[in-house]
């Protein structure tokens, strides 16, 4: 009999476990649609600054939120990483979906893709040029 109790308790914990993690994740789910009505008010001010950081607490929101609904059987796989930092092209995109839906422009202060931007291997190449330069001149001094 003391099994079954046992085995009882922890249905119900687990029970209450998944409700609380539900009911966490549509509070992150509604602060994600709040993050995204401050981007459109951001956007319409001109104030993409404001809009980029809403976008990324908006992003940051609905990772936490899949985190609640899926992360409790990942988290001890990954040995508590985390990323606390939003890839910049994620930002760009919801900003410009946020801007799309409102049927606002948004382009004036996202960052295109540069094509006047230095190739990978061209950078490494000046790094390496400049790295070089500054060590002859640390050896002719020395």
């Amino acid at each position: 009999m003391g099994n079954t109790e046992k085995l009882m308790n922890q249905i119900m914990e687990l029970k209450f476990t998944s409700k609380s993690l539900q009911r966490q994740s549509r509070k992150c789910e509604k602060e994600e649609k709040s993050e995204k009505l401050k981007i459109k008010k951001a956007i319409e001010k001109g104030n993409t600054d404001g809009a980029r950081i809403y976008a990324e607490n908006a992003i940051r929101k609905r990772s936490e939120q899949m985190n609640y609904l899926f992360g409790g059987v990942h988290r001890r796989g990954r040995c508590g990483v985390t990323s606390l930092s939003t890839p910049e092209g994620e930002v760009n995109s919801l900003m410009q979906q946020v801007a799309d839906d409102y049927g606002l422009e948004v382009s004036v202060g996202l960052p295109q893709a540069a094509a006047h931007a230095i190739p990978a291997k061209e950078k490494e190449k000046v790094d390496e040029d400049d790295l070089s330069r500054r060590l002859a001149e640390l050896k002719s001094r020395g």
